[in-house]
């Protein structure tokens, strides 16, 4: 294979994420270094205003891409004018800034996430009845069980989506992310995963 597909991530205005594909041709493999400045419009990511709206993508960090497989590579961006200006919403900068003053330092940093996974509008594994449970905490009609069984479940009747979980934290670790755990939360279809320790910027 003679190109790699880098796949540049950024986070727009709304903390959201945004991404494009550049296919590096020519190479087999790419280092932060092989990867080249790129641009949005900025004016659809509430980046920029309509009338000078190019916003400058700059490489920060590569991970491998475990959708795409193969060489292919995820790009984490800082945001920029053209000017090289970093615009408001790129908070990794000044960040940066901070641990660069004392860099005989090394703080430690653990992210811990929680997100729910929906299916047709409702949390995954609520039921669709109308109907209310009086059977105990693992029956569930038309609304989940009291809090209680879900948290760090296990069986299929109280871990909903664990195969989407599974897999994403197999899909974190192929791409060099450092997770170091997941669990089932206290509400059904609510899952937790946990990154770290990491150091400094590289959080």
């Amino acid at each position: 294979m003679s190109y790699v597909i880098a796949e540049y991530v950024w986070i727009d205005a709304d903390n959201g994420l945004r991404c494009k594909a550049r296919v590096i041709h020519g190479k087999k493999t790419v280092e932060l270094s092989d990867l080249p400045s790129w641009n949005f419009d900025g004016s659809s990511t509430g980046q920029a205003p309509g009338e000078d709206s190019e916003v400058i993508i700059e490489p920060a960090a590569v991970f491998p891409d475990p959708f795409r497989g193969g060489n292919h590579v995820i790009v984490l961006c800082d945001c920029y004018t053209p000017k090289g200006e970093p615009i408001p919403t790129n908070t990794r900068l000044p960040a940066k800034e901070i641990f660069d003053l004392a860099p005989e330092e090394e703080p430690w940093f653990g992210i811990e996430q929680e997100y729910t996974l929906f299916k047709d509008g409702v949390p995954l594994g609520w039921p669709t009845s109308s109907a209310r449970s009086f059977g105990g905490p693992t029956v569930q009609m038309g609304f989940p069980g009291p809090q209680g069984p879900y948290y760090c479940s296990a069986g299929a009747d109280v871990a909903f989506g664990r195969d989407i979980v599974e897999e994403h934290l197999v899909m974190c670790l192929e791409a060099g992310i450092n997770v170091s755990g997941i669990n089932a939360e206290v509400m059904p279809g609510q899952w937790e995963y946990q990154v770290g320790p990491c150091t400094g910027i590289e959080s």
